[in-house]
């Protein structure tokens, strides 16, 4: 299995060379019409790789990856406390001008294939429309309005170059329809780094949700457009069949481990894997695994973040009556234990922290599974609070350690990320049944020792975010199941439009951490209560940042593009 990556990965490497070779050997404007290349199998295969960098997963080459790095949430604090992605409209942005490159890279290909001799081309057109889909709803969930350009321009005279921006759901129904084709036009494989159907079906879940309860949420203030209950019924339901056709298709299972989907070395035999992006050995590394256990300050999770963590008993920290005092307690070995409170809580907490609290003056390195030290610095954390799930530690301490020497894969697309958007799409439409509910939520309810869900459920007096005390407990599930994941959670609070929950001053326990009761040296500040305080810098919210702002040098080149609202 690693040897065939390996070679599609050399094949991409190739194209690199080849691929750019070729651009600069023939005109632009004849590009899409040479029949030598498109006819080619090897050159589509090879054009049709470059596609899986896109997929961030861990990142590679010393890049910050999906998971773990992107802090702008109510989940974690990093050092610096992750501000606004955009404060001020910038000069360029690459997201822009890399989002189109990629659009207009899948559009040659598209344009080539339409005359294509090759036996299988239809599907490698349902690889390009499934990338561009891709590509697109990443513009779209930050942008907004974009152009939508399903054809080359080869013409720099053309007047469709300095047109105005295509409405947002005019792009995403043709994102709907491009996933479609790309669904009935790929097949099935055992090669979970290949493009394949599920693959497409989970994307769809995926991106269908995003869109039905953005639609249902948003308002003409902050986003633009009204709320459009038809437009989200439309998509919610969408993003349930695509769950739906998963569920049915009795391909997948959940892991019984939690931690394994994050920490192996090859997921390929993983039950509970999709899709997911692979890594070598002393080839293709990447650095999630060292900035979890180096000496470099650890973005720790959030009080916020460690207080909707359920108890064992299936209860908030609001009603439950399980013993819920957090107090870091000094061990034999004088650290800061809360292995007795995350004995107390779900099971997911555990895989996802160490149950030593570090922090600046009470650094504790990492003991391997037999208790024993396995080799890494000494840690500390924003707020006290280590993330563990990342690491394996049966890996050798240089590959643990140094930067970007990790070759753990990352998961991509994957069951419990299915099974959650269909109880959550399902909750949303109102159609929902406990019948519904036993084969999706509470499969992850299990694996992480707690009680069955119901679609009645007592009310948290902590839910502020204005839903049903269903809902308000499936994006509980949600958050605690994928923590630190895959950039997940900023992008659920736009699609719920609950952004705001990113102000500290209004919401200051996503800038706490540990309580920190027994500390005698304040070598770290806390509040009144005891809890750490993760940073002194403060994030303020404003409504212009449900949308990123469009670059100056796009609206000098076109005026017509216009500036996104409130900024």
């Amino acid at each position: 299995m690693k040897k065939s990556i390996l070679y599609i990965m050399a094949l991409a490497g190739c194209m690199l060379t080849s691929c750019n070779d070729f651009l600069e050997k023939s005109p632009r404007d004849t590009f899409t019409n040479d029949p030598s290349f498109w006819n080619n199998a090897n050159d589509v295969a090879s054009y049709s790789n470059k596609f899986y960098d896109n997929y961030t997963g861990y990142s590679s080459g010393g890049g910050a990856g999906w998971f773990y790095f992107k802090t702008l949430s109510d989940d974690q604090v990093n050092a610096n406390f992750s501000d606004w992605t955009f404060k001020t409209i910038p000069s360029t942005a690459s997201d822009w001008s890399g989002g189109f490159t990629e659009i207009r890279r899948i559009n040659y290909m598209l344009q080539g294939l339409e005359n294509s001799t090759l036996a299988n081309r239809t599907y490698y057109k349902a690889v390009g429309r499934l990338n561009r889909a891709w590509q697109y709803y990443q513009m779209v969930r930050e942008y907004g309005n974009v152009q939508w350009q399903n054809e080359v321009i080869l013409n720099p005279e053309d007047p469709t170059i300095y047109g105005s921006r295509t409405d947002r759901d005019v792009v995403m129904d043709s994102v709907l329809n491009d996933l479609n084709y790309a669904i009935a036009n790929l097949g099935t494989t055992k090669d979970k780094t290949a493009w394949s159907k599920n693959m497409a079906l989970a994307m769809k879940s995926d991106i269908c949700l995003y869109e039905g309860t953005f639609c249902k949420y948003r308002t003409q203030t902050d986003n633009g457009k009204a709320p459009d209950a038809a437009r989200a019924k439309k998509y919610l339901q969408e993003s349930a069949d695509a769950s739906d056709a998963i569920i049915a298709s009795g391909t997948y299972k959940l892991t019984d481990k939690y931690g394994e989907i994050y920490n192996s070395l090859d997921l390929n035999n993983c039950s509970e894997i999709i899709f997911f992006r692979n890594y070598e050995k002393d080839m293709v590394m990447h650095g999630t695994i060292d900035y979890t256990c180096s000496s470099t300050t650890i973005s720790g999770i959030t009080k916020d973040a460690f207080d909707a963590f359920l108890f064992t008993d299936g209860k908030p920290l609001a009603t439950t009556s399980r013993n819920k005092d957090d107090k870091a307690i000094i061990n034999k070995n004088g650290n800061f234990s809360i292995s007795k409170l995350l004995a107390e809580r779900d099971g997911r907490l555990s895989v996802l922290l160490d149950s030593i609290i570090c922090f600046k003056g009470h650094g504790w390195a990492r003991l391997n599974n037999e208790g024993k030290p396995s080799g890494s610095a000494e840690m500390t954390s924003s707020t006290g609070y280590t993330i563990r799930k990342y690491d394996n530690l049966t890996l050798e301490t240089y590959y643990r350690t140094n930067t970007n020497t990790g070759y753990t894969d990352a998961p991509l697309y994957w069951y419990a990320v299915v099974l959650l958007n269909n109880a959550e799409a399902k909750a949303e439409l109102g159609t929902i049944t406990n019948a519904d509910l036993d084969k999706t939520i509470n499969l992850l309810q299990k694996r992480a020792g707690l009680p069955a869900m119901t679609t009645t459920v007592a009310a948290d007096p902590a839910n502020n975010m204005g839903v049903s005390d269903l809902l308000w407990e499936i994006r509980r599930c949600r958050r605690c199941e994928l923590m630190t994941d895959n950039w997940y959670r900023y992008w659920d609070l736009v699609r719920w439009h609950q952004l705001d929950k990113l102000d500290s001053n209004k919401y200051p326990n996503i800038n706490r951490g540990a309580n920190l009761t027994n500390m005698t040296d304040n070598a770290v500040k806390v509040d009144e209560n005891h809890y750490m305080i993760g940073t002194s810098a403060t994030r303020t919210f404003n409504n212009k940042y449900y949308l990123y702002p469009i670059p100056n040098s796009q609206l000098t080149l076109n005026p017509s593009t216009g500036q996104n609202p409130n900024w």
